[in-house]
């Protein structure tokens, strides 16, 4: 059964220094949540709190309902997956994914039908007598990950699991652990830096700054309607462009727009800069304009565009996707 995860109120001081505060969060069975913020925001001490590896200061973790603070990681039920991978290099792949299993008492028939059962959702029958120094990253990755399995834990977490791995293999092991969770239907809590990963992965997403949460939500609600103005710079690649109010006509403080929400002409429109860089990749094309109060801004085309380096253009928002934020940062709606 998945586990219904639930904090309230924790916080998370080393001496007089509180690196997590307040948090109230709920994950829901089967959920994938996805903990995403800057570094030194305090998501991976809050999944190591969830984990049992750091104390919790003050508040409750509880699992379906029922207090978990004072249970050793081991009586948690949970599974946690290491940026570090974390293998035995003595142990086979086989051992590696077996050890929890064989630590708990479990006879062998069991554990090798659990370790079999998790080789084949992760494909690595082939590589099962092979040891850690044998294998890829990405392979390596996938074992951590097939130990976790074979546990049956309640609850996943995952600490920037990808962040080792090359452009590709993200790319691969990201749709690995999406499928996985379809499979499973497990409750997973996933940190990472990464704002596409947390986009593409999430269910619901946890923008964390400073120890605080600064909002909940699903990854295209988080993406079109930010509460403030670090989730709307935070979420979204290439970053929202921010501009003062009165340079398109408008009252408020700030305002911020999408870059694929800007038009772009050699003719005439709202903000004149010149095309500082152009980016061609392919299936998009990023032109970054410098205009003279707001600075770099970057506009978002389908295909492949031409724009000259230093040729004068006019930038136009569109008046429907314009975000409004007040003099604190804080989203203004209505």
């Amino acid at each position: 059964m998945s586990g219904a995860l639930t904090l309230t109120g924790v916080s998370k001081s080393f001496g007089k220094t509180e690196v997590i505060q307040d948090i109230d969060l709920t994950v829901e069975p089967g959920e994938f949540c996805v903990f995403v913020g800057p570094s030194g925001c305090g998501k991976s001490i809050l999944l190591r709190m969830i984990a049992g590896l750091e104390d919790v200061t003050t508040g409750e973790v509880a699992m379906n309902g029922r207090r978990i603070n004072e249970l050793p990681p081991a009586k948690r039920e949970i599974a946690m997956v290491f940026q570090s991978y974390a293998l035995y290099p003595h142990l086979t792949v086989r051992g590696n994914m077996g050890l929890a299993l064989k630590q708990a008492g479990e006879g062998r028939a069991a554990i090798a039908a659990a370790t079999d059962r998790a080789a084949g959702m992760l494909s690595l029958q082939p590589l099962m007598e092979r040891r850690p120094a044998e294998l890829s990253g990405g392979q390596r990755q996938r074992v951590a990950i097939g130990r976790a399995i074979v546990r049956r834990p309640k609850l996943f977490l995952f600490d920037e699991p990808l962040s080792n791995l090359d452009a590709a293999l993200r790319v691969a092991t990201r749709i690995e652990i999406a499928r996985l969770h379809r499979e499973l239907g497990a409750t997973m809590i996933y940190v990472t830096h990464d704002q596409i990963e947390a986009m593409t992965l999430a269910d619901k997403i946890v923008v964390l700054r400073a120890g605080r949460i600064e909002q909940v939500g699903r990854p295209m609600d988080l993406y079109n309607d930010p509460d403030n103005i670090f989730v709307a710079g935070f979420i979204g690649s290439p970053q929202m462009n921010f501009l003062p109010g009165g340079l398109v006509g408008l009252s408020s403080a700030q305002v911020g727009i999408r870059p694929e929400h800007l038009t772009i002409s050699a003719e005439a429109g709202q903000i004149a800069g010149r095309v500082s860089h152009v980016e061609k990749l392919g299936g998009e094309t990023l032109t970054y304009v410098a205009a003279e109060t707001p600075g770099l801004l970057t506009v978002r085309q389908f295909g492949e565009q031409d724009h000259r380096v230093d040729a004068p253009v006019w930038l136009t928002p569109d008046p429907r996707r314009i975000l409004h934020f007040d003099a604190e940062g804080r989203r203004l709606r209505g």
